[in-house]
């Protein structure tokens, strides 16, 4: 417990700092946009009610799947600009979080606006007309100060939403508090996922209090509390800023990570050794696996470690199976000469999916194999968030007659509880896993062979393919991890008891491994 709360605290200073960069950001862009368009919206109704239907529109698109649209949507943007004016930019991140995040800003704000204007009193305006004030001086001396209240709360609103939804930016690659959420659920580190909550929430406190700051400030027109709302803002952006300024001068490599155990501890241990090589290193943890593949090509990371079956699957999207050593000649020069990346080899281990069910079930059944399975139509099957939408899914559902079944998808590490308590009678699960054999689980054989060999390969993107004090950096891994070493090393994080972080787990394996 103490060593969680020790990390989280060191965590705390880079997490908080590019989510009050992220939220502000939006926030400003927020009302930089929605205050023009609402007063546009109630001068012209024509205008008005067609704007609020689709802001409303945006606010119904969960904000995960907001996020991770805007990241193919920038990248394509990003190779036309290369193409067309020879530069580009990184899509993975900041940018498509902030452009999510502008858009759910909006509502709460254009709404108040509209409502406040359109709600003033007639007679108000009437005698601002006939004062001889124009439009212009009756907006900003009549119109926008009485309805500045109003507005302020809509921007009050939008600030607690948006700090709270900037905590899903995590998958796309952008850092935030809600690294602390999603590592945790996935480690089962409760520390991390309350330390990251109570620290969005306290963050949506401190700005909604400058806000009200800034009301009763308007309100009794004192320029001192103006002043204090100001200078705290500013002393928030500037405790953000000041991790980053920092680091500025440090352009460091950028490792990958999806979202399970094994990706952090493999990430961890790229890490270590590229410093030991003299390397500033960065993680982005949590991505998605096609995510992390588009983020390798665009540069957006450095370095990662994906599965064979993975690649040939859901990447280079081929249904065939030519076998292991075929199919790793085939990618490795796929990737080459497409995309520039370098695959380095296999890191000794395989990581296949695997179907798993409780041995006292699987007796009680009569089931070793996906072939038994098909005679159990009653049964659920459980997957974490991937699986059912892969091409390995498919594959095995056809091969089996296994498409009919009832699904339920889990977070990835509640797949193991919902087996053992019966709430899914089969799950999906990876064959490095320790907790296998620490719940006594079956795996069920696949006699068709529907399931590719996932071999773990370490890929380096374009900018390190040949740096040679890179890859030397990294070379000694392949082929140095048996797949017993990665269950012992998952295991050390996965387990119930005297849980180790996935820092600790990677310095534990890179002792075994030769330098």
């Amino acid at each position: 417990m103490n060593t969680s709360i020790a990390e989280a605290w060191v965590l705390l200073p880079d997490y908080l700092g590019q989510h009050v960069i992220l939220s502000v950001s939006a926030l400003i862009l927020g009302v930089a946009i929605s205050l023009p368009l609402g007063i546009l919206a109630a001068r012209n109704s024509r205008f008005g009610a067609p704007l609020l239907a689709v802001v409303s529109v945006v606010q119904t698109i969960p904000g995960l799947a907001l996020l991770a649209l805007f990241y193919p949507l920038l990248l394509a943007l990003s190779a036309l600009t290369r193409d067309l004016f020879g530069f580009s930019f990184r899509a993975l991140g900041f940018l498509p979080a902030l452009s999510a995040l502008t858009l759910y800003a909006m509502l709460p704000i254009l709404r108040n606006v509209v409502t406040a204007l359109e709600g003033l009193d007639p007679a108000v305006l009437m005698a601002a007309k006939g004062v001889g004030m124009t439009p212009r001086q009756s907006l900003f001396q009549v119109e926008l100060p009485l309805a500045a209240p109003t507005i302020l709360a809509g921007i009050r609103t939008a600030t607690v939403w948006v700090v709270g939804i900037t905590t899903l930016s995590t998958p796309i690659g952008q850092t935030s508090l809600g690294n602390y959420i999603f590592t945790g659920l996935q480690i089962e580190n409760w520390v991390f996922v309350l330390f990251g909550c109570v620290a969005a929430a306290a963050l949506a406190m401190v700005l909604d209090l400058l806000w009200a700051l800034v009301g009763a400030g308007l309100a009794a027109r004192s320029r001192p509390r103006l002043g204090l709302a100001a200078l705290g803002l500013v002393a928030v952006i500037a405790a953000a800023l000041a991790p980053s300024l920092v680091t500025s001068h440090r352009h460091g490599i950028v490792i990958g990570a999806k979202n399970f155990d094994e990706q952090y501890i493999l990430a961890k241990l790229m890490g270590s050794r590229l410093k030991e090589a003299g390397f500033a290193v960065n993680e982005k943890d949590d991505l998605g696996s096609t995510i992390a593949f588009r983020a390798l090509t665009a540069g957006d990371i450095d370095a990662y470690v994906d599965y064979s079956g993975t690649l040939w699957g859901s990447i280079l999207h081929r249904a065939g199976m030519p076998g292991r050593e075929a199919m790793q000649t085939e990618l490795t020069a796929w990737m080459r000469d497409r995309y520039g990346i370098a695959s380095l080899g296999s890191l000794g281990f395989e990581n296949a999916y695997i179907f798993a069910m409780r041995a006292d079930r699987a007796k009680a059944l009569g089931i070793s194999s996906l072939a038994d399975l098909s005679a159990h139509p009653e049964l659920t099957i459980g997957g974490d968030f991937e699986i059912f939408s892969r091409p390995e899914w498919r594959a095995v559902a056809a091969a089996y007659g296994l498409a009919g079944f009832k699904r339920r998808q889990y977070q990835p590490d509640f797949l193991f509880r919902a087996v053992m308590s019966g709430d899914a009678d089969v799950v999906s699960a990876f064959s490095t896993d320790g907790r296998l054999a620490r719940y006594g689980l079956v795996i069920l054989a696949d006699p068709k062979e529907a399931l590719p060999p996932y071999d773990a390969l370490l890929l380096v993107g374009p900018r390190h393919a040949d740096d040679r004090r890179f890859l030397s950096a990294l070379k000694p891994l392949i082929g140095g991890i048996s797949l017993t070493l990665m269950q012992q090393a998952n295991l050390m994080v996965d387990r119930d008891q005297d849980k180790e972080t996935p820092a600790a787990a990677a310095a534990w394996l890179d002792q075994h491994l030769p330098h």
